[in-house]
């Protein structure tokens, strides 16, 4: 099938529902709210109480289906991912969402939501491959009023290096891949952090080996990840401070699925509590996987991963003596 017979059979998905008749797993409900907080640092005290709301970003939470799933996915959104596997865009990553609050979520609240196919772009190459952006809007509602729409954007991709090739070509491809077999295959390059207006300024600090933290100039509250505003007073001005370095593994998890070729599974991703505060996400290294606890003390280093990239990745400080420390 040619790249614009394709295409056309996926822009006729566009308009079909994703999701029918979907309904939350649980209502809006103040441990879920909780949990949130803590876990994203945010103690405005709107998130806690008699009164409280759920934090408008947690607009998704209240939809997923967990490891279970949900049994409301279409028919059609079914069909479409179908179509774009078979083409050999078999790999997924989700790349943005956005969001609008139209009301505060409140504990008791019941949440329904459908969701409608809104886009399928023309077949795309970026860092990661070759292939087609979906785009799904969620209309979600409380008690039968919406309450806030998600629109959430996927890339279908095959990845590069792996173009889709047409059937034609099979005898080809059955060629080039025994002669792959005879040879060391290159290491895939890890993918590129998504950079944007509002967090630019971080990546620029870390390719010059500094942890820069946003500060608001009106409340002097420090912020992480970046954002364009303040979570706590809503001022827009800010400025930076650098990170010491040092902090602690306030969580973790250990990835062993779903694997990918840039990656050595299984390895530790630790939700990292900075001196200064706030909390990141990265890897924990210096130790087994199995040896990380909450509580590890680690210590900040910079990891160049190519001749573009570089990230920050925490440390465990001693060793082995490190991760006794930390279970004591």
């Amino acid at each position: 099938m040619s790249g614009d017979a394709l295409y056309e059979r996926l822009k006729a998905y566009e308009g079909r529902p994703a999701a029918v008749a979907g309904r939350g797993k649980d209502p809006v409900n103040l441990p879920m709210i909780r949990h949130w907080c803590e876990a994203m640092g945010d103690a405005h005290p709107a998130y806690a109480g008699p009164d409280a709301v759920a934090p408008p970003t947690m607009l998704q939470a209240w939809t997923m289906g967990g490891l279970s799933g949900h049994e409301d996915r279409s028919e059609a959104y079914g069909e479409l991912l179908g179509l774009l596997d078979g083409a050999g865009y078999t790999s997924v990553v989700a790349t943005d969402c956005e969001q609008e609050y139209l009301r505060p979520l409140r504990p008791g609240d019941e949440i329904t939501f459908d969701a409608v196919v809104e886009s399928v772009s023309p077949r795309k190459t970026t860092r990661l491959g070759t292939g087609h952006f979906v785009t799904t809007r969620m209309d979600v509602r409380a008690g039968g009023e919406l309450a806030g729409t998600h629109r959430f954007r996927i890339l279908k991709y095959a990845p590069a290096g792996r173009p889709p090739e047409p059937p034609e070509r099979a005898a080809q491809q059955a060629q080039q891949a025994q002669q792959a077999q005879q040879k060391q295959p290159e290491r895939p390059r890890r993918p590129r952090p998504v950079v944007n207006r509002d967090n630019a300024g971080f990546w620029e600090g870390v390719a010059a080996h500094r942890l820069l933290i946003q500060r608001c100039t009106a409340c002097g509250t420090l912020r992480f990840p970046w954002l364009p505003g303040c979570n706590d007073c809503g001022a827009a001005r800010w400025d930076t401070v650098e990170a010491g370095g040092e902090g602690t593994v306030h969580s973790y998890v250990v990835m062993h699925h779903p694997p990918f070729p840039a990656f050595d599974p299984p390895y530790a991703v630790g939700l990292i509590e900075l001196a200064e505060g706030v909390r990141m996400i990265s890897n924990v290294v210096g130790v087994p996987y199995d040896e990380v606890r909450i509580g590890m003390p680690v210590r900040l280093e910079f990891l160049r991963v190519d001749e573009e990239l570089v990230l920050p990745v925490f440390r465990a400080g001693g060793g082995r003596d490190a991760v006794a420390e930390g279970e004591r």
